[in-house]
């Protein structure tokens, strides 16, 4: 009896376990299924967000390319602009190179034509140096043979004679010569008057014997020329170092006026500016 009674008790124990793990087994597996929903929910959320992320994506990328477009016919509008502003500066130089061009042509023949009408210029500066010599020559020619025809008298110092002038165009001749100074002069009768560095004074004339006297005022002496022919000589030394001085009496104008020069050495002091 004991071991009949004791025969259904293990079989409801082993009923009970195995009920017990199939309740187990459910429960797991409705804790998976629950779990598994919640990841599908959560995947089929994120896959929402992203198809949404999609759109969203898609209707930027549309406006970004409409930009671009707008952006790329913008540019091609400028560079259009910027081709045409570099076609015209570029024909500004080329202009501007071409009228450089035709600056330095026309500059070239203008200094070609300067320098041929140099060279002509030269040319006949060269002739009329070739006739300003052949003057020269002939001047220097007449020259002589004008100063040939100068009277040679010996002044009234003995021991002196010299060439004189008898009119105003032998004296310029004696100019020419170039070896003294002339002063010429016109005395009038009484009165001293300033001729080179000294002083001539007219003291008597006697026009039909063509004689006449003067005083020579010269380094504070006095010297007396008394009775003197026309074109004679007078001749005195004057100055610190003495030189040769000549005084000449061209001609008698009045009783009261002669007119004539006074010669000095190239050396000699000049008279005061303005005399």
């Amino acid at each position: 009896m004991s071991e009949l009674d004791d025969a259904p008790r293990s079989y409801s124990g082993a009923f009970i376990a195995a009920l017990a793990v199939a309740l187990l087994a459910a429960l797991g597996s409705l804790v998976w299924a629950w779990t598994l929903s919640g990841k599908i929910a959560a995947q089929q959320t994120e896959l929402q967000e992203a198809k949404q992320r999609n759109v969203e994506l898609s209707a930027d990328l549309r406006e970004t390319n409409a930009k671009l477009r707008v952006t790329a016919d913008e540019l091609g509008k400028s560079l259009g602009l910027t081709q045409k502003q570099m076609d015209e500066r570029a024909r500004q130089i080329v202009a501007r190179e071409e009228a450089e061009n035709r600056r330095l042509e026309n500059a070239q023949k203008e200094t070609a034509q300067q320098v041929s009408a140099v060279a002509t210029d030269v040319s006949t500066v060269k002739t009329d140096v070739g006739g300003v010599k052949t003057d020269l020559g002939k001047t220097q020619t007449d020259l002589a043979g004008a100063i040939s025809k100068l009277t040679s008298m010996q002044g009234d110092l003995s021991s002196h004679s010299s060439l004189i002038a008898r009119n105003h165009d032998e004296l310029e001749v004696l100019k020419h010569k170039g070896d003294r100074t002339y002063y010429e002069f016109t005395l009038d009768k009484g009165n001293r008057k300033p001729v080179g560095t000294v002083s001539l004074e007219l003291k008597k004339t006697d026009a039909k014997k063509s004689k006449f006297t003067l005083i020579v005022y010269a380094d504070d002496k006095k010297y007396e020329k008394k009775d003197r022919n026309l074109n004679e000589p007078l001749q005195f030394y004057s100055g610190k170092d003495p030189a040769l001085y000549e005084i000449v009496v061209n001609s008698i104008n009045s009783k009261n006026q002669v007119a004539g020069y006074l010669s000095t050495p190239k050396g000699a002091p000049a008279p005061p500016v303005g005399q």
